[in-house]
């Protein structure tokens, strides 16, 4: 059996005891995943993450963008970014099954400065895609995933692996993503400061001049960067926050279609309902009344 199949064989007896849901492991920023998740958890706006899938395969829309990817390659998301997801199990009938590392600046700002300026720099590029993992990356996962069963080592050497794991993509073709985020003042980075923004005040109506200010850009480049980071544009990219936050409101918080449309921020019920249905398919009630119905089936 060959060394990556053997790694990849462990990582999946390591995480199967994850629920169908976000499942902490215990080691800090490091989560796991297994089996179908409730639709409307899939649909989010994601933190900036690494995403290694072990079993079975998941797809990822972001605005008119789709991702694909299947086990032994991981997906780097730079950046907070609204996305659809689904996951599917393995054609074997095997569940799906993946881990996470959620970014942290800081942590890649202290390894960045021990390493060596790239000579190559990358602009207009999307902030998020997907990679096939390398031996060294998947035996840091390994070792990362241990710990899991030494509980008196994470302090010590979950930083060491996590650091490594970083290390070995910024090796590879998405290394210039967790460059860029590390910076202060990078296209990206700026685009991330105007997207904390329009989170915190999504139901608020906002101008594209104060968010371009805000990011230190004129208008012209701030909606160009924004554009080539998110594949959305900056109205397009609070639109999915509200429609994303009021499919929750509705499913988790039994919200009627005009209460949730208000809350996020629509004055037209029927102008939410027009754009709720051209993101997920269906308008808001039928809709969340579907994800309900799956959800009561799911745990019968």
């Amino acid at each position: 059996m060959s060394s990556m199949k053997t790694q990849l064989n462990e990582l999946r007896a390591l995480a199967a005891r994850a629920e169908n849901r976000r499942t902490e492991t215990g080691i800090p920023r490091v989560a796991m995943v297994q089996g179908k998740i409730p639709e409307h958890l899939l649909a989010a706006v994601y933190d900036p993450m690494i995403n290694l899938i072990l079993q079975g395969s998941k797809s990822m829309t972001v605005g008119d963008r789709m991702l694909q990817y299947d086990p032994a390659t991981y997906f780097v998301m730079s950046i907070e970014l609204p996305a659809v997801g689904n996951v599917h199990p393995a054609s074997t009938g095997e569940p799906y099954l993946a881990v996470s590392l959620t970014l942290d600046p800081a942590v890649l700002t202290t390894l960045l400065a021990d390493l060596p300026n790239p000579t190559r720099h990358h602009e207009q590029n999307a902030g998020f895609s997907v990679a096939a993992v390398t031996p060294e990356l998947m035996d840091a996962w390994v070792r990362m995933l241990r710990l899991m069963d030494r509980p008196d080592d994470i302090a010590a050497l979950a930083p060491v692996y996590e650091r490594e794991i970083l290390y070995r993509i910024l090796q590879g073709p998405h290394g210039w993503m967790l460059r860029e985020i590390a910076a202060t003042d990078t296209a990206m980075a700026r685009v991330s400061r105007a997207i904390q923004r329009i989170r915190r005040d999504f139901a608020e109506p906002i101008r594209v001049e104060t968010l371009a200010q805000y990011a230190a850009m004129s208008v012209s480049a701030f909606h160009r960067h924004f554009k080539a980071v998110t594949t959305l544009s900056p109205l397009q990219y609070q639109k999915r926050v509200r429609l994303l936050q009021a499919r929750t409101l509705m499913v988790t918080n039994a919200k009627n279609v005009t209460s949730a449309a208000f809350e996020v921020g629509y004055e037209s019920a029927t102008q939410f309902s027009r754009d709720y249905a051209r993101v997920f398919g269906l308008p808001p009630a039928k809709d969340a009344a579907r994800i309900l119905g799956e959800n009561i089936r799911a745990t019968a």
